[in-house]
């Protein structure tokens, strides 16, 4: 299961496995971010490369315009994924 959402303050929720079968539906919902915001990992479990990709593909794009994502809420595990992939210095976290 996997769900994706803008909540009332603007900020991007994560819930369940963001992985290769889902990663369509969050680029769709990431395509259409324009300013900087705050993706809420509190309910995510997973995350695959395809997920990760998804994230980077979306902060290169805001940060060519002098925005960016700040993610938040991440769990041991899935700060770790990020850290070993380098993405550290990409994200403010």
């Amino acid at each position: 299961m996997f769900d994706i959402r803008i909540n009332a303050e603007g900020n991007v929720e994560l819930e369940g496995r963001f992985d290769a079968s889902n990663a369509d539906i969050a680029k769709e919902l990431f395509d259409k971010i324009e300013k900087s915001c705050i993706v809420d990992f509190k309910h995510l479990k997973y995350i695959s490369s395809a997920g990760l990709g998804e994230l980077l593909s979306a902060q290169k794009r805001l940060m060519a315009k002098g925005e960016t994502l700040k993610l938040i809420n991440m769990s041991d595990h899935i700060r770790d994924v990020f850290n070993y992939a380098g993405f550290h210095r990409v994200f403010e976290m």
